[in-house]
């Protein structure tokens, strides 16, 4: 059990006294021997120098267009950058930094940087705008932030709203040409990491994709840990010689763990690169020759059109571990990838809030359909409305436990989130005759029409099998008759027409893959769907007036 008074190094504890009070916490759950943490802990020093300190610095640690670092490397520009924050920038243990740019390993530096000095890291997407900005540093109290060149217009925008920010400093590409690389060039490149209670609080995750208030997720040096000691040694079972890849931004919890964290916990290495849109993943798989790959289902989808369209053109050889999470893994999307490439993809789903992946299969029992189990470390159950366990085959809300869970910053919505102990994820499931777990929706992406419960990804799973759709989003829409009915909106693949003919079509072949009520009343075609920047597909937008 964790210390009645834990250790803690923060002298702003502005993130501690914010927590939620103890009667709302989950349940933590630390039962493995692997989740046993110290009270003084410091991620970056377990993460990174670790790795130096033992003879290995000299291995591969980060690559980027034009960089390639290793232990070593990577700890000096994050060694130099502390101290450019603490000396220069005046930032004591507990002050808030945020951090804005895209990828690269100069982001990953400055990560680092923030760690070691004690300080908490505040992720922000890049496309971001300035009216974003300020409810982020708003919330946090944000009072320093490291942004890259190309995104300090927002930033700048945004200042004025911002009194707690004071201290901005812009970086390049990590070879020269920003403030903060000039600073840093003339610091020495030792630096004593502080030393930081286990429980002491080190990141805050803004929830994607979110339509009102942000919620700020944040998490102690042991969260990161036990995110790092359960699902990937568990499930994706990678090695020091593998290098890691994948789309979704640092800024997100999904992309912390899988390009940053978990590579660097077994001493792997991680590619870092600006653009990761499926047409430019594809060849920096190649030219990294990178061994496992993080992204979204939508990018598989689009990545083996691609291969589809000149296998030849595409060498991918060196790949052989892909992991999807962020939205559910249509079981369309699953073959597609496995048949353009021969890889089964590793589903997963986690949150911001629980920081990682909770629920997963490996390859060998990966179901197409199913999310998985939990993953070891981790307890899940399926709730009815009065709290209780449903019995299997039944669908309710899914709840989780254990060694992390929802910490929201200073909000009211804790009380949502956690219930009994339990996390309480916004996900609609059931539990089948096998103990899988099988996705139904978002509890709010539930259709009720004429008396039947419909997943809209259930019918997006559907309609995805048609040849003509490249992509499609399905919600519920007012019905005077049905109370709701089911519409779709369908990105078609070039060379198809959106005409009364392919509505039609679309319709009669959704009858015959799925039960016939569940057919789409409605098709929208749209050029495009509203997607966040990690590429989860915006539903709520799809609800909005035209």
């Amino acid at each position: 059990m964790p210390p009645a008074t834990p250790h803690s190094a923060h002298v702003d504890g502005f993130a501690r006294d914010r927590l939620p009070p103890p009667h709302e916490l989950p349940e933590f759950l630390f039962d493995r021997p692997e989740l046993q943490f110290p009270d003084h802990l410091n991620c970056a020093t377990e993460l990174l120098d670790r790795w130096v300190d033992s003879g290995q610095g000299g291995r591969l640690c980060v690559q980027g267009h034009g960089l390639r670092w290793t232990y070593a490397d990577l700890r000096a520009q994050a060694n130099r950058i502390a101290r450019v924050l603490v000396e220069d920038l005046g930032l004591v243990p507990g002050n808030r930094v945020l951090l804005r740019g895209a990828n690269s390993p100069m982001l990953a530096a400055c990560w680092f940087a923030v760690v070691k000095a004690g300080g908490i890291a505040v992720g922000s997407m890049p496309l971001l705008r300035a009216r974003e900005l300020v409810a982020i540093v708003d919330k946090a109290q944000v009072s320093h932030a490291l942004c890259h060149a190309r995104l300090a217009d927002e930033l700048a925008l945004a200042l004025p709203a911002c009194p707690s920010l004071k201290q901005v400093l812009h970086f390049a590409d990590g070879r020269g040409g920003g403030e903060l690389e000039a600073r840093a060039a003339a610091k020495p490149a030792d630096f004593a990491n502080v030393d930081t209670g286990a429980q002491d609080t080190c990141l805050i995750a803004f929830t994607s994709g979110t339509t009102g208030v942000p919620k700020g997720t944040m998490h102690f040096h042991r969260d990161l840990m036990a995110s790092c000691a359960c699902w990937p040694p568990h499930v994706l079972r990678a090695n020091g010689d593998d290098i890691f890849i994948g789309s979704p931004p640092l800024a997100f919890t999904f992309g912390l763990g899988g390009l940053l964290l978990f590579p660097l916990s077994i001493g792997a290495s991680t590619v870092l690169v600006e653009k990761t849109a499926p047409d430019a993943l594809l060849p920096a798989m190649a030219q990294f020759r990178a061994t496992v790959c993080f992204t979204a289902p939508t990018s598989y989808r689009a990545m083996a059109a691609h291969i589809g369209q000149n296998k030849a053109q595409h060498d991918i050889a060196s790949l052989r571990k892909c992991v999807s999470a962020g939205e559910a893994l249509p079981a369309a999307t699953r073959a597609l990838w496995k048949q353009a490439t021969g890889i089964e993809i590793i589903d997963g789903i986690g949150s911001t809030e629980l920081l990682h992946i909770f629920i997963s299969a490996d390859e060998a029992h990966a179901r197409p359909g199913a999310t998985g189990v939990p993953v070891p470390g981790y307890r899940a159950v399926v709730l009815g409305d009065d709290g209780q366990e449903l019995p299997r085959g039944q669908v309710g809300r899914l709840a989780v436990k254990g060694p992390t869970g929802c910490k929201y910053l200073d909000d009211p919505r804790q009380a949502n989130y956690v219930r009994n102990g339990w996390n309480l994820t916004g996900d609609a499931y059931l539990v089948d005759d096998d103990g899988q777990f099988v996705y139904q929706a978002r509890t709010d992406d539930m259709i009720v029409t004429g008396g039947y419960n419909i997943a809209g990804p259930e019918v997006e799973s559907a309609l995805l099998l048609h040849p003509a759709v490249a992509e499609c989003g399905v919600v519920g829409v007012p019905d005077e008759a049905r109370g709701s009915v089911v519409k779709a909106f369908v990105v078609l693949r070039p060379g198809f027409e959106g005409d009364a003919a392919m509505v039609k079509t679309l319709q009669d072949f959704a009858k015959q893959t799925i039960a016939p009520y569940k057919y789409p009343r409605q098709i929208e075609f749209r050029d495009s769907l509203p997607r966040t920047e990690t590429g989860k597909l915006q539903r709520f937008r799809l609800r909005e007036p035209a």
